[in-house]
This record gives C-alpha cells, sequence and structure tokens, in this order.
C-alpha cells in the first residue's frame, strides 16, 4: 500500500482546520465590526498555510544535481 504517511494526512488535515477557522472568525468579524478585520483570523491562515506547505513537502531541502 502505498500513499501519503498517516503523519502527513493528519498534518494537512490541521492544517484545513486552521484555514478554515480562520476564515470562519474572520466572517464572524466582520458582522460584529464591519471597518475592522480579526487579527487572530489572519494568524490561524498563516499557519494552516505554512502547516500546508510543510505538509506538501514544499520546505524539504534537496541537494541540487550537478549534470554535465
Amino acid at each position: 500500500m502505498s500513499g501519503l504517511p498517516i503523519t502527513t494526512i493528519i498534518e494537512l488535515a490541521v492544517a484545513a482546520l486552521l484555514i478554515i477557522a480562520g476564515i470562519w472568525l474572520q466572517v464572524r468579524g466582520k458582522r460584529e465590526d464591519s471597518k475592522h478585520g480579526s487579527q487572530g483570523a489572519v494568524i490561524l491562515i498563516v499557519i494552516g498555510l505554512i502547516m500546508a506547505i510543510h505538509g506538501l513537502g514544499l520546505l524539504e531541502y534537496r541537494k541540487p544535481e550537478v549534470g554535465l
């Protein structure tokens, strides 16, 4: 059985939950105060995006191959 490791799946699921929670918090905050957003919502979205990037393996270092 091949595929993503369970830790990667969990990390991507948590990232999605953080992004969804941030969006929900931002929308809810707009109803209460239409001129200002929620800093907490922005922080949740940014952390969720960083976790998603990490979960997808985009932060892993890959030594460049030098081909001649």
